[in-house]
């Protein structure tokens, strides 16, 4: 009868406040790495379009022995102070799509670059017939604090190339 009524008791209130202190801690140490890996997830997006831009800017150099001249503006426009925070789209951290905004400008057409999604950063380019920069800028969190990736090709020799530089990684 003694072990019965022993299986029946439940947890005690040290074991409950045991729990829910492992629980916190486990938490004061995941949210911060979760955050961080979400920036880093997020910082991807301008690295990906800049490369494509780089890939494109590399095509073009090789069918007319010249990169696109011109400048972009920075596209899709800036909703606001903060990089793309305010923006309308399916999140309010997005600048909204806008393929027509690439399309329209003869730079971006030459380059045969669009976003066609949603964006966290708006990207610009300036060009002459020897090189190229490219930037991509944004606030991933909302700060205040824009971060700016920046891509420059040449050509050397007539074998285009290009580099891109990452902010720092304490940046944003």
């Amino acid at each position: 009868m003694k072990l019965l009524n022993k299986a029946r008791r439940g947890f005690t209130l040290i074991e409950l406040m045991i729990v829910v202190a492992i629980i916190g801690i486990l938490a004061a140490v995941a949210i911060p790495a979760f955050m961080d890996y979400m920036k880093r997830s997020k910082k991807t997006e301008a690295s990906l379009q800049l490369n494509k831009i780089g890939k494109n800017s590399k095509r073009a150099y090789m069918e007319n022995s010249q990169y696109v001249s011109g400048t972009a503006p920075a596209t899709p426009a800036k909703p606001a102070t903060g990089g793309c925070c305010g923006g309308t789209g399916a999140s309010p951290n997005h600048c909204a799509a806008s393929p027509s905004s690439f399309t329209a400008n003869a730079v971006w057409k030459a380059l045969d670059f669009e976003i066609d999604e949603d964006t966290l950063f708006y990207y610009a380019y300036t060009g002459t017939t020897t090189d190229y920069t490219a930037t991509a800028v944004g606030d991933l969190d909302c700060d205040g604090t824009e971060i700016t990736y920046s891509l420059s090709g040449t050509a050397v020799n007539g074998q285009p190339a290009y580099s891109l530089s990452e902010p720092p990684s304490s940046a944003d």
